[in-house]
């Protein structure tokens, strides 16, 4: 997002060392009062006061703020517009005496790594240029970041599913039960099949999208295929993992326990299973309207060898 949209300062500021790892970004859009599914309601306003952005709001599940040199943060610019069109993205530096960690939340119990942090903005002042491309572009910007975002977290919760189906095997013919091993449990040999189905499976479509995004494409289509399949991937092959690890899959004597509850978060965030309502119906739904758009155009499915 710096390099397509950020003014010179901040890509002069910021790109160099970000690129060379000496420093690291956050981006705050998530926040704790409003239905995240639902963004047009976000709340952070931005009012432009002379050659200044004034910044209030509260943001959470920011992700690495407690060590980023600056948060990119969604917020709503424009009140007389379109509901889509009346946000922007503005870049604040995390030292900005404005800039207000509250805490670090939680996930399922667990902490560390990078950490998703409550932030509280208190009259920030930022510069005019910290606008970060045009006024009222906030999600169109936000999509060239999260699609291929999306395809990132599609390859780990590869890399995660597929460690937890080697254990889940190992474990198979390491342990006996009623005179036999389990991997000759007919219930288990479906496990292994199931598994090695659905790995399979959202392994293809993830090379998809990431192909689609290399030649150019949006792959709006394919990206919200693989989110919702990819998330319940994950989290129904480390279930299977547990299972046949029994009372020790419940303990931290294997990875499995925390592996869980990261499968577990993958449902929630980015949208991937909405928590309301019907699972994965806002992704149905746009997945449907755009199949049928591009059928009428005279493609394909949308997807496929006719996308």
């Amino acid at each position: 997002m710096l390099r397509e949209f950020a003014s010179k300062r901040w890509r002069d500021t910021y790109l160099e060392p970000l690129v060379a790892g000496e420093i690291f970004p956050s981006f705050a859009m998530t926040e704790p009062d409003i239905s995240s599914s639902d963004p047009t309601q976000l709340q952070t306003t931005a009012i432009l006061d002379g050659d200044e952005w004034v910044i209030n709001g509260r943001k959470w599940f920011t992700t690495g703020a407690a060590r980023a040199t600056y948060t990119t943060v969604m917020c709503k610019t424009e009140l007389d517009v379109p509901s889509h069109g009346a946000f922007s993205m503005i870049i604040v530096p995390t030292d900005n005496p404005g800039y207000k960690i509250i805490r670090e939340t939680p996930v399922l119990g667990t902490t560390g790594g990078s950490g998703h942090y409550e932030v509280e903005y208190d009259n920030v002042r930022v510069p005019a240029e910290n606008l970060l491309g045009p006024r009222g572009q906030g999600f169109l910007i936000a999509q060239r970041r999260l699609g291929p975002g999306r395809i990132f977290h599609c390859m780990r919760w590869l890399g995660q599913a597929q460690r937890a189906f080697d254990l889940m095997c190992s474990r198979m013919h390491e342990r006996e039960a009623f005179g036999s091993s389990l991997a000759d449990k007919q219930l288990l040999q479906k496990f292994v099949f199931d598994s090695a189905c659905e790995i399979q499976a959202s392994r293809q479509l993830t090379l998809d999208a990431a192909k689609r995004i290399d030649e150019g494409d949006d792959a709006r289509v394919e990206i919200g295929m693989i989110k919702v399949v990819g998330a319940k991937m994950v989290h129904n092959v480390i279930d299977r993992a547990i299972q046949v690890h029994g009372a020790k899959g419940l303990t931290d004597d294997t990875p499995l326990s925390l592996m869980y509850r990261h499968a577990r978060e993958a449902r929630i965030y980015d949208l991937s299973l909405i928590h309301i309502s019907e699972p994965t119906r806002p992704e149905r739904s746009a997945f449907a309207q755009v199949c049928v758009k591009k059928k009428t155009r005279g493609g394909g499915g949308g997807w496929g060898g006719g996308g």
